[in-house]
């Protein structure tokens, strides 16, 4: 049988076939130190079992923030506070939305405010922080609709998945929405299902708007009722207003 240092090297070589690497180098270093011997039973798991799971968790929230295109995106939830460049209401609301309490609710948020408000900021940094612990997605409202609706005509079936696959995201961002007029009765059609569907579904979606709501019918060849029926979900939880001073 093996011991002391023979049996380590063994159980490091063991390790870097399994995959494990982080626990294998933590062994490693682990017996040159000289309180190696002194460990209890406990901390010494511990300590290996924590080097792997860090980089496994590290590995699971890297490859959410890549599919969620929010990989290297410097936006911090702590910046989003009230401050002499503008400020939040209603008061505490980035706070409380911090929590991500709504997620697992399936809550919306509507976050408006003027060009440069720091609509997107305030959505990228929810977004980021969500993905520790949820699958999220970040569009573009015009890029979102243009690509469901093309791939719907081309490829019924193709759509089919990758519209369940959005659904099943527990948390998508639509920023500039309705940035520029709706033309198409089928991208307004889309919009709606995409929204009538995740709230059905409890899953929350974010949306960011430089108008408010009034304005949005006019954005969609003045229908009224799909305004109405998109701005009821919408705003059905929480809406924001960014001013800036």
């Amino acid at each position: 049988m093996l011991t002391g240092k023979a049996l380590v090297e063994s159980l490091v070589d063991d390790l870097n076939v399994l995959g494990m690497p982080n626990m294998a180098a933590t062994l490693e270093g682990m017996y040159s130190s000289p309180g190696f011997l002194e460990m209890d039973h406990l901390t010494l798991i511990a300590e290996l079992i924590g080097a792997e799971y860090r980089d496994k968790i590290s590995k699971r929230v890297n490859n959410r923030l890549r599919y969620a295109k929010l990989i290297g995106c410097p936006a911090e939830l702590e910046k989003c506070i009230d401050s002499t460049q503008r400020e939040y209401l209603p008061q505490g609301i980035s706070q409380l939305l911090a929590s991500l309490d709504f997620i697992p609710k399936g809550f919306n948020v509507c976050i408006l405010g003027a060009s440069d408000a720091g609509k997107t900021y305030l959505a990228k940094a929810i977004g980021i922080k969500a993905c520790n612990d949820y699958r999220v997605g970040y569009f573009h409202c015009e890029d979102l609709l243009e690509q469901y609706v093309s791939l719907k005509k081309a490829d019924y079936a193709k759509f089919e998945r990758k519209f369940k696959s959005l659904m099943k995201l527990d948390l998508i961002i639509i920023d500039d929405f309705l940035l520029h007029t709706l033309t198409d009765e089928s991208e307004t059609k889309m919009l709606f299902s995409i929204l009538e569907t995740r709230t059905q579904d409890q899953k929350s979606t974010i949306i960011c708007s430089q108008r408010n709501p009034e304005s949005w019918a006019a954005m969609i060849m003045n229908d009224e009722i799909s305004a109405n029926a998109i701005v009821k979900r919408v705003t059905k939880h929480y809406t924001i207003m960014i001013n800036t001073k």
